[in-house]
């Protein structure tokens, strides 16, 4: 079978195509690698130990190709494009660095899916995790090494923080039944989309039901960006005024919640830490509730 992104219709980038957004993510563990998403065996053991679709142990097959294993490697939860393999794979390639990146579908509690209080330099509403202690969804978690980790950074800094949530206060549960001690995850640093002024608006939808949703709301929004979701990728794709023109409406529409509850785990720390350090880390956070 053809397991190249284009045979798979995964191979769409959202920089490229606002209006897709968030793209098509993963719906089984893979190992992205090249042009290629290759399934994983589930085993009822570590990640490192899974088997790659006709090949070895994951960790084994990563060594073959030069990179990185598993214990070596971030735990990233994605909420949005980071979960599309062809937007993962276009942020590597850029940097010219390897396309090597295992994607795991996990069943993460506590956590939401929002809007992000701002229009993103590609022109579309990006989506942002909340933390919603009664909300249990399934997320994909990548697996990032050092270098990787960096440029993905690059591309969410200074709208997006990083954080590191701790597994004993949100649960993270592989496939194998595996439950992660922490994972990191990216956070709007614009506040979440709640246009009663109370409840996150949904995030993880179609994007252009999204945007004429928010146009209907808000005369300066259709006046700034126009009258559909076409017109408004267009406009604030070309012109960073129009996107922050519309940020900045957000706001004075009373639309944004700030978000605060991530605060108690931001990591500001420059050192990288790996996989296998993140149950200790975990150990050392203080024991917030996230409603700080």
């Amino acid at each position: 079978m053809d397991r190249s992104l284009a045979a798979l219709g995964l191979d769409d980038v959202a920089v490229e195509r606002p209006l897709i957004y968030p793209g098509r993510p993963v719906t089984e563990p893979s190992l992205l690698l090249d042009d290629e998403l290759l399934p994983l065996d589930v085993r009822a053991t570590r990640l490192g130990d899974w088997t790659v679709d006709q090949g070895g142990r994951l960790d084994e097959v990563l060594t073959m190709h030069g990179q990185e294993p598993v214990g070596r490697r971030h735990p990233v939860i994605a909420v949005g494009s980071n979960a599309s393999p062809g937007q993962v794979r276009h942020k590597l390639r850029r940097l010219n660095l390897p396309v090597s990146v295992p994607m795991v579908p996990v069943r993460v509690s506590g956590i939401g899916v929002g809007c992000s209080g701002h229009i993103s330099p590609a022109g579309y509403v990006a989506g942002t995790p909340f933390v919603d202690h009664t909300a249990h969804a399934t997320l994909v978690v990548t697996w990032l090494d050092a270098r990787q980790l960096k440029a993905v950074d690059d591309t969410e800094f200074p709208d997006y923080r990083r954080a590191i949530l701790p597994g004993d206060l949100f649960d993270m549960t592989m496939p194998s039944r595996e439950r992660l001690g922490g994972a990191y995850i990216y956070f709007s640093a614009h506040g979440v989309l709640a246009p009663d002024g109370t409840r996150p608006l949904p995030g993880g939808g179609d994007q252009a039901t999204l945007l004429d949703g928010l146009l209907t709301g808000s005369s300066r929004l259709r006046e700034l960006l126009g009258r559909d979701a076409a017109s408004w990728v267009d406009r604030a794709g070309q012109d960073p005024g129009t996107r922050a023109g519309g940020t900045k409406i957000f706001g004075e529409e009373g639309w944004v919640l700030p978000q605060t509850d991530f605060l108690p785990y931001l990591d500001e720390s420059a050192e990288l830490r790996s996989y296998d350090d993140l149950p200790a880390l975990a150990d050392s956070l203080p024991n917030r509730t996230g409603n700080g």
